[in-house]
């Protein structure tokens, strides 16, 4: 086939395929001719068999026009050519091309009139197109004339205009930009300025403005700078809060909390703040602490910067203790009443915005006001607790501050300021939440307990120290004396309601009716260490000799005529009513003369008897009060610390001047059961009655007697022997009526140890007051018994009487003289009397008591000098009732006690001799206020006379069964 191919290739023959590609369109599609016509219809028309011969074709000629015939039918051929075959094979070709062609033909001729008709339409559409192209030339000609005419001048203006404005909202728009960039200047100047509402106002409004314009690229990198700011601004604003803690200022506070509700984070400020306020109580107390500290070491070191708080108190040195304590208190104080004023500040601005909201009701800030209303009840009850959490947080800080130094050995003043300080601190807290302090009340009252048990027994060693070195003389004091102006009790005047001038009244009550945050809410603080005044703390209390004046003095001693009856108000001349002290020169010599001699006081004013010992007991009691006053639950252990106090005192005063083993055996009832009960039970319970310390004690009874004190011994200076001073009435009188002073005191102290006493052991108060207080006068009957029991000479008087005849037969007009010696004692007893007086004043109840012992003494000897008697007669009786009566009459010139003391004792006694028998039995069984001896002898002396044996048997057999039940 390859040979066939190149064969015509040489001939220059194409194969039919490539003459149809050869072949333009025109000639590919030309209508045949008229002879090709002819020809076709020339040949058989048979169309059944003109379509059986089309049918033959080969599928394979209707593929493709990349159809290759040529290659196709010499692929066919057979190897060997047989020239008929291929003829007539060419010949089938030639019918099938024929078949083909006629079909073709014969289709043209179908479709020629709709080509005609189609070939017109397309010259129509030519003509058509050349006119419309003519219309668009003339078209574009008028635009153009048009557009060089109007839309380039008019049409020109509008778009310059349109751009003109969007370039004039560019420029704003850039403006603003550039104001955003610079914000950040402003910012920083309000926030130098503190004006935080404004700075976050304004840095919101810049966000705002930023996100309006965020399709800038620049404005992205400003947005995040802007929430930086505000984030910085949060972060100063913090600060800000912290300051409030420990300076509130109302201008300050506002700004803080405008700018939180700016920022709508109310409630976060609120927790903000109670950590600050947290932070703050520690930061302030380790501060305070730690500068102390460092001064005390007096190096640079910073090792204690690195403790605890609780390490760092142990550094404290007693020296430096109290100081910091002030200013740790002051420093809390401080900070609570930044919180005091926060609350406040709150208060208010919900008061004012609670009437500014109810004026304005308005329906679209429904929601806004249950979020603000929802706010403050955050607030308020946020405040409500922290105000309890905050005091806890100072009352631990305060109380580790106590238990880091030991206080055992502070000096007592400096204890009580301790105390004063943190009972100062205990009435904060119950004003600012109405806690009772109970951490503070704890630790203080364990170290306060330790502390006041280890001084009170120094005081009672000081105290038996003083009372065995007193040698009781007067301390000379004023008239106007009082216990009030000792510094140790000015803490009453200010408890006390005091009379001042009106003009100072009113502020007094105001002042009593504020709380401590009202009185310095504007300045000052409770915690200021106050120097009191020094006049105050050394008033003079001390007379000059014992005098109001000299002058007064001098008076005394010139007029002096012993009448002492006259109150002191009618002894001055002028007595200013105000205050109740006589002037200079108030003594008039009239009055000195008319004065009854019942006072031996030497016209002194009435000045109070005490010695110094008692001056220093009542400035313990002071002290005392002092503590328990400052810390009230300790009051029970403190008063009996102070009763033990009155009890030494007059346990020393009864063992120095009272105590006599021959009371009980006058009959005279000297001191009563409850005087016993009281000195037995002062002895048992307070006095250390062994000699040397036994080792082999148990720990228990060591522990008892370390509560004890031992005995006290009187001075040796002061002698009690001596007659020619009645045997120490002076010092006698100075003892004993200090003790009655001391417990006059106590009594005028009473009302007030009453309020301060735990009502479970308000029994013991009153006990103390009944059994122990009030015996204190009662002392005096035994005490003054023993001068007046050695101030007449009574066995001598009794020898005297041994010496006179009472059976005599004459009735007698002449007294005996044991009469007149008695009535001589008596004499030279006022004389000593008047010359004690002149150093020591002596009260009125003293002198009487004392004419009263001798008085009474010296009529139960009279009536012992007549048991005596072995024999009398009626006309000696009638003698004894001379006697009787001339030692009554000389006596009642000496003395103004009305009746005479046992003047019925003697009488009844002298007339008893003239009963009957039956009389006398029935007289015996109802006097038994006599002793056997006098009964006895009675009776044997009337035997005889009108009793005979039988009936003296009976009478003495009475006697005797009176005397059984004593024996």
């Amino acid at each position: 086939m390859q040979k066939i191919k190149s064969l015509m290739t040489r001939q220059g023959l194409k194969s039919p395929q490539e003459n149809i590609h050869d072949l333009s369109p025109v000639e590919n599609f030309r209508i045949p001719g008229k002879e090709e016509l002819r020809e076709l219809r020339e040949q058989p028309t048979d169309p059944q068999a003109q379509q059986e011969i089309i049918n033959s074709i080969e599928e394979v000629y209707f593929s493709s026009d990349s159809f290759d015939i040529v290659k196709y039918e010499l692929e066919k051929l057979p190897p060997v050519l047989c020239l008929q075959e291929m003829e007539e094979y060419r010949d089938k070709l030639k019918q099938q091309q024929a078949a083909v062609s006629k079909k073709i033909a014969d289709l043209i001729l179908e479709k020629q009139p709709a080509y005609v008709k189609e070939l017109e339409r397309v010259t129509s559409l030519q003509t058509s197109l050349q006119l419309a192209a003519v219309i668009c030339t003339n078209g574009r000609r008028h635009l153009n004339i048009a557009k060089e005419g109007f839309t380039q001048a008019s049409l020109g203006l509008l778009a310059n205009q349109r751009k003109r404005q969007l370039l004039i909202g560019l420029l704003k728009s850039l403006r603003t930009i550039k104001t955003l960039q610079r914000t950040d200047v402003r910012l920083s100047e309000m926030l130098e300025e503190e004006d935080y509402p404004g700075a976050i106002q304004l840095c919101l409004e810049c966000q705002k403005a930023a996100s309006t314009f965020k399709h800038y690229s620049c404005i992205s990198e400003l947005n995040s700078k802007l929430q930086d700011t505000l984030e910085q601004i949060e972060e100063q604003l913090d600060v800000a809060l912290s300051k409030i803690c420990k300076n509130f200022d109302i201008n300050h506070y506002t700004k803080v909390q405008q700018a939180y509700r700016l920022l709508g984070k109310t409630q976060t400020a609120m927790d903000q703040l109670h950590m600050h306020f947290t932070q703050a109580i520690h930061n302030t107390v380790f501060q305070v602490v730690l500068g102390y500290v460092e001064l005390c070491a007096g190096n640079s070191d910073t090792k204690f910067q690195k403790l605890q708080y609780k390490d760092l108190c142990t550094h404290i040195t007693s020296d430096s203790y109290i100081p910091c304590l002030a200013d740790l208190c002051k420093a809390l104080w401080e900070v609570m009443l930044s919180y005091y004023r926060t609350m406040e500040w709150h208060e208010k601005h919900d008061q004012d915005e609670g009437t500014s909201s109810s004026s304005v009701s308005d329906g679209n800030s429904v929601i806004g006001t249950e979020e603000t209303n929802f706010d403050r009840s955050y607030v308020q009850k946020k405040l409500e607790h922290g105000l309890s959490r905050i005091w806890q947080d100072v009352q631990l800080k305060v109380k580790t501050y106590l238990l880091g130094t030991d206080m055992s050995n502070f000096k007592y003043d400096d204890f009580i300021f301790v105390l004063d300080i943190i009972s100062r601190l205990m009435q904060v807290g119950e004003e600012f939440c109405g806690s009772k302090s109970e951490v503070l009340q704890e630790s203080i009252r364990k170290q306060s307990v330790n502390y006041f048990k280890n001084y009170h027994r120094t005081r009672l060693e000081e105290l038996r120290m003083f009372l065995e070195n007193e040698t009781w003389e007067l301390c000379p004091v004023k008239s106007s004396f009082s216990i009030l102006q000792l510094h140790e009790f000015k803490f009453m005047e200010q408890s006390r309601s005091p009379s001042v001038s009106p003009s100072k009244q009113p502020a007094s009550a105001i002042a009593t009716t504020l709380t401590l945050f009202e009185q310095y809410c504007n300045g000052g603080n409770p915690f200021e260490i106050q120097v009191n005044n020094k006049e105050d703390e050394t008033e003079d209390v001390l007379a000059s000799n014992g005098y109001e004046s000299d002058d007064q003095e001098k008076s005394a001693y010139q007029e002096y005529d012993s009448d002492s009856d006259v109150p002191e108000e009618l002894k001055r001349d002028y007595v200013d009513e105000q205050t109740g002290d006589a002037p200079v020169k108030s003594v008039s010599r009239e009055t000195l003369r008319s004065r009854k001699r019942s006072d031996y006081s030497l016209n002194k004013v009435n000045a109070p008897i005490l010695t110094n010992t008692t001056l220093n007991v009542i400035r313990l009691v002071g002290k005392y009060m002092q503590m328990m006053n400052i810390l009230k639950p300790i009051a029970f252990d403190v008063i009996h610390f102070m009763s033990q106090l009155f009890d030494y005192y007059l346990y020393a005063v009864y063992t120095f001047f009272g105590r006599n083993d021959t009371f009980e055996t006058t009959g005279l009832g000297l001191s009563s059961s409850r005087l016993r009960t009281t000195l037995n039970r002062i002895q048992e319970s307070l006095i250390d009655l062994e000699v040397s310390v036994d080792n082999t004690g148990t720990l228990t009874a060591a522990e008892e007697r370390k509560e004890k004190v031992p005995s006290p011994h009187l001075s040796h200076l002061v002698v009690l022997t001596s007659g020619n001073t009645l045997y120490g009435l002076a010092e006698r009188v100075v003892a004993t009526e200090s003790l009655v002073f001391l417990a006059e005191q106590f009594e005028f102290l009473q009302s007030h140890l009453d309020a301060v006493m735990p009502a479970a052991k308000k029994p013991f108060l009153q006990q103390f007051y009944s059994q122990t207080v009030s015996t204190a006068s009662e002392l005096r009957k035994p005490i003054y018994w023993i001068v007046a029991a050695k101030a007449i000479d009574y066995e001598q008087m009794l020898l005297l009487m041994a010496n006179v005849k009472w059976d005599v037969k004459e009735i007698m007009s002449q007294h005996n003289i044991y009469v007149d010696s008695l009535l001589k004692e008596f004499e030279q007893f006022n004389r000593r009397l008047n010359e004690v007086s002149k150093r020591v004043r002596i009260p009125l109840p003293v002198s009487n008591i004392l004419w009263e012992h001798c008085i009474r003494l010296a009529n139960r000897t009279i009536v012992e000098g007549y048991a005596n008697v072995k024999k009398c007669s009626n006309e000696g009786r009638a003698l004894m009732q001379l006697d009787f009566q001339q030692f009554l009459m000389k006596l009642e010139k000496l003395t103004d006690i009305r009746p005479i003391p046992d003047k019925e004792f003697v009488e009844t006694y002298i007339k008893a001799y003239y009963l009957t028998e039956n009389d006398m039995e029935r007289w015996i069984k109802e006097h038994r206020e006599y002793s056997t001896k006098q009964l006895t002898n009675l009776v044997n002396v009337c035997l005889g006379s009108h009793i005979n044996k039988k009936a003296r048997q009976k009478l003495l057999a009475a006697i005797d069964d009176i005397d059984r039940p004593k024996r």
